[in-house]
């Protein structure tokens, strides 16, 4: 229904950002990380979110695209709801949730509040297969210990690409991110974990 909103930051209050378009102020839930890219009565612009269930009709925004994308493949893993994703996402950019992600780092997501072990391993598992089957099966999580998943037809570059875009980023940033990074010769967890590297900085 909303793509995004695009107004005066009206109000900033614990969780939620107010933003006034047109006259009418759009209350979103949302990120410290968002929080904190806004000023209030500056202008400012949410990627929104409409989560809508029996009873709920709640509107989510963040600054950037990259988190929305990772709130929404999070409300996707079985057990975890929007709470439990802005949680995560306050305690963490999506460079390292996309970083726990693909280094099976459960600490890096049980330091947001609320998250326990069980969760953290079910996100890491549902989403390193989900990057996997995006990249056709041969996304190899194993160290270049294990035996892939299925035989890789695609470059290593064009995977890690695959998988980084899964995780929200643009065909741009990645672009940027894969720049001197030696794809024909590292792993593929290495490839991605070096571009989410250069991401973070």
């Amino acid at each position: 229904m909303f793509y995004y909103l695009d107004g005066t930051v009206a109000e900033i209050l614990p969780g939620l950002a107010v933003i006034d378009c047109g006259g009418v102020g759009y209350g979103c839930k949302t990120t410290n990380n968002t929080l904190a890219a806004l000023k209030k009565g500056q202008r400012g612009r949410l990627y929104t979110y409409l989560h809508v269930g029996e009873g709920i009709f709640e509107l989510y925004g963040f600054a950037a695209q990259n988190e929305l994308s990772s709130f929404k493949l999070l409300i996707g893993v079985s057990g975890v709801g929007p709470k439990a994703a802005l949680a995560i996402l306050s305690a963490a950019t999506p460079e390292a949730l996309a970083m726990a992600i693909v280094t099976e780092d459960t600490k890096a997501l049980t330091a947001a509040p609320g998250i326990g072990k069980k969760i953290a391993q079910r996100i890491i598992l549902e989403l390193k297969d989900k990057m996997a089957r995006e990249t056709g099966g041969g996304l190899d999580f194993t160290g270049g210990k294990g035996v892939p998943a299925a035989p890789v037809f695609a470059s290593k570059a064009t995977e890690a690409a695959q998988a980084l875009a899964v995780l929200g980023y643009s065909s741009q940033e990645i672009q940027q991110a894969l720049k001197g990074v030696d794809a024909e010769t590292l792993p593929l967890e290495e490839i991605i974990r070096q571009s989410l590297k250069k991401m973070v900085k």
